[in-house]
């Protein structure tokens, strides 16, 4: 049974003591060495257990997770809130993470290497960070104004100055008055909205006025 509740996230989560534990004996060694790795290159580097696999956080964002297989551990890198795609190559290489099948820890990089790449890792994390905060954030998209029915549109014209402060409402107020006409069930429940839209237009009032006005 994990010994910590599932949202808690520490230098230190036994929750990956417990993953390391259950995981093939093959994988123990890997697993431990990348973790260790990961501590002694970044001091503020937290744990937790993500869709039920570790995960190194930074600023409780993912920065790196590793995982452990039936035959093959991994280990990969995040980006700007994603997964870095994979960058090896090579049948024993389809595998999660930017280092492909672990089997062993022959397949890490030694232990000066894998602190450079973890600290290389870990400056491209931040500015990649810093770069998505730093931009503008992406305009919300114009929402395109409702098709007027015909009889609303020959009332409008029919009574002075009114299609003009129509045309003066947001789509969001014009699409309010369209859809509580075309939603009428009988003609004669139609006819009788048409009219007083026209009314409460022709007085700069929008569908909902009367609870604006509260």
């Amino acid at each position: 049974m994990p010994s910590s509740k599932a949202t808690a996230t520490s230098a230190r989560d036994p929750r990956v003591d417990d993953y390391i534990a259950q995981a093939a004996p093959f994988a123990h060694a890997p697993l431990q060495h990348i973790r260790e790795a990961m501590h002694a290159a970044l001091p503020d580097v937290t744990e937790a257990i993500k869709w039920s696999h570790p995960f190194f956080l930074l600023d409780g964002r993912p920065f790196a997770n590793m995982a452990a297989f039936k035959a093959h551990c991994s280990l990969g890198f995040w980006r700007g809130g994603k997964p870095i795609a994979e960058e090896v190559a090579g049948e024993r290489d389809k595998a999660m993470g930017q280092f492909g099948r672990i089997e062993s820890l022959v397949d890490l990089p030694k232990a000066a290497a894998l602190r450079k790449l973890i600290v290389d890792a870990r400056q491209a994390w931040t500015e990649a960070h810093e770069e998505k905060a730093g931009a503008p954030p992406a305009p919300k998209p114009k929402r395109e104004l409702p098709a007027v029915p015909d009889d609303l549109a020959a009332a409008l014209r029919a009574r002075s100055g009114a299609r003009k402060i129509f045309d003066g409402f947001t789509p969001s107020q014009q699409r309010e008055y369209v859809d509580w006409i075309v939603e009428a069930k009988r003609e004669a429940t139609r006819a009788s909205r048409v009219a007083q839209a026209v009314e409460w237009i022709a007085e700069g009032k929008t569908r909902n006025w009367k609870y604006q006005a509260c």
